[in-house]
């Protein structure tokens, strides 16, 4: 853009935002600019599986079921919760009977069928129910019927994720086999008048059959750094700053300001884990008591303070406190004597160190943070064990090496496609071909730990069947299991943050840490 040239940073950030938002010098009544550093590539339900992709479904789309802030299933498209069948293999589901899509074809079963089966046939994330739907079919013009392979507990929490948001069969007629990236057509309470990676217009939709958004039509932009999207709050650019993508100390300023009341700030449900996965069949990582050594060796609360200045809490689970419903610590905690003994049994601090190779996504500036934070530390109090090895790496790259086996020990984060238990265990920890602690197939290949043990798939499928206590208590025993054996290791959980100018309400959020942005809205 030649026209652009010579200008100063902040006149260039402010004419790139006039181009996002259509050259329009004021935004016309109530509609509200929404900013985040995540790039949309596809609205599609099919294909959408990054934050920037859900949040926008979230509000152009409706599930069958939300999750309010704490975690309660409640009933949206659907008009109760699911009717079961005492062998717990086919459940019903009366829909709604005043529900339009944008297009104004009227939703019913036969709509639910259609983007159920269009999900499960080309879904990204169709092993989300694949494997566990037999067969699905309207019962009645408002009743849906779904046949399961077996009895599963977290049908609900499974059913409220917002990739199976039911599409107009009218608008989607052709697209039953590929996707339809740049256009939606669904029943949420905004309906999508612009599309591309960059931006996104919605406008309230007038026929909605719920509560109707609380603004005149939102804006969403992305803009690639930190430093772009904190000058624009900060210039009043923007109305709402997502904390995806903003750098550490970006966010600190903010949450300061919000202190100090000058801005307004939400805060969702912390579903978000950042771990570590080690090799476990790639020496010197194949040593269970070195993997414990790890574990003892690293000072999360350091690491946290020290990355985030306390935005990240430490972590010692795999299951997030906001899903398993308790503050558990079964991950050993930062002992470096137990470190230091456990390395000498396995030959190491005297003369001998041992080299960490670490990987970590050189994109991401808290993976850097934290691997060099770790290893000053380890430097200062295991120097003669252990000597730290950073590596860094374009993510891309870490994604797609991973499940072959590249990396003895990886940096990297995880969140639950839906708010239970086995979103965060199933993913890390599922085999479907082993040789005793040796997984050859399965998620836990793919996560690049390589690790199981004798029955621990059987208690994960065994875990998809109880309820209550029992279940619970079978997934804790799962978690404790996997601590002794150290295949990953916990660091910290992200807790998602929103701020808004004076001049609006506090952002919300939902059950799955979604901003709520049919409620942003202007105070009087």
């Amino acid at each position: 853009m030649p026209a652009l040239k010579g200008l100063s940073p902040l006149c260039l950030l402010g004419a790139l935002l006039v181009l996002l938002l259509g050259c329009q010098p004021h935004r016309p009544g109530g509609r509200l600019v929404v900013a985040t550093s995540a790039r949309v590539g596809s609205v599609d339900p099919v294909r959408a599986s990054t934050f920037g992709a859900t949040q926008l479904l979230s509000a152009v789309g409706d599930p069958l079921y939300r999750l309010a802030a704490d975690g309660a299933v409640v009933p949206a498209l659907a008009a109760e919760l699911p009717r079961v069948s005492p062998d717990g293999l086919t459940v019903t589901i009366p829909l709604r009977r005043d529900v339009l899509f944008h297009d104004g074809t009227p939703f019913d079963a036969a709509a639910m069928v259609f983007s159920l089966e269009r999900f499960l046939e080309i879904g990204t994330l169709s092993y989300l129910l694949n494997e566990r739907l037999a067969a699905v079919r309207a019962a009645g013009p408002h009743l849906l019927e779904l046949r399961l392979k077996r009895p599963t507990t977290v049908l609900p929490q499974l059913l409220s994720t917002i990739n199976i948001t039911p599409v107009s069969p009218r608008a989607y007629r052709d697209y039953g086999e590929r996707a339809l990236s740049d256009r939606f057509v669904g029943t949420g309470p905004y309906r999508l008048s612009f599309f591309s990676d960059q931006q996104q217009r919605l406008e309230p939709f007038d026929r909605y059959w719920g509560t109707p958004p609380r603004n005149d039509g939102i804006v969403l932009i992305s803009l690639g750094n930190s430093t772009a999207l904190y000058g624009a709050m900060r210039s009043g650019e923007v109305d709402v700053l997502l904390s995806t993508g903003l750098h550490e100390d970006h966010q600190q300023a903010l949450q300061q300001q919000a202190g100090q009341g000058e801005l307004r700030e939400g805060q969702g449900p912390a579903l978000e884990i950042g771990y570590l996965t080690l090799h476990t069949q790639q020496p010197p990582f194949n040593d269970p008591n070195l993997r414990q050594a790890l574990a003892h060796s690293l000072d999360r609360e350091r690491i946290s303070e020290r990355v985030s200045q306390g935005l990240r809490s430490p972590l010692r689970n795999l299951v997030p406190p906001a899903v398993s419903g308790a503050k558990r610590q079964i991950w050993p905690a930062y002992a470096p004597d137990k470190a230091r003994r456990l390395f000498r049994q396995a030959g190491y601090c005297e003369g001998r160190q041992m080299e960490l190779p670490l990987t970590f996504r050189s994109n991401i500036p808290s993976d850097r943070l934290m691997v060099l934070t770790w290893q000053a530390q380890l430097a200062r109090d295991l120097g003669d064990c252990i000597v730290l090895q950073p590596n860094g790496m374009e993510s891309t790259t870490v994604y797609r090496q991973l499940g072959e086996g590249a990396f003895p020990a990886v940096m990297l984060d995880w969140r639950g496609a839906v708010r239970d238990p086995e979103a965060y265990l199933f993913p890390l920890l599922s085999c479907s071909e082993s040789v005793g602690d040796h997984c050859l197939q399965g998620e836990s290949a793919l996560s690049g730990s390589f690790w199981t043990a004798p029955g621990l798939q059987e208690d994960l499928l065994r875990s998809e069947g109880l309820v209550g206590s029992e279940r619970l208590e079978l997934l804790q025993a799962i978690e404790r299991r996997t601590a002794a054996a150290a295949p990953y290791l916990p660091l910290w959980l992200v807790t998602p943050r929103a701020w808004a100018q004076r001049r609006l309400a506090p952002p919300r959020f939902d059950g799955n840490g979604r901003l709520l942005l049919q409620d942003l809205q202007l105070l009087p």
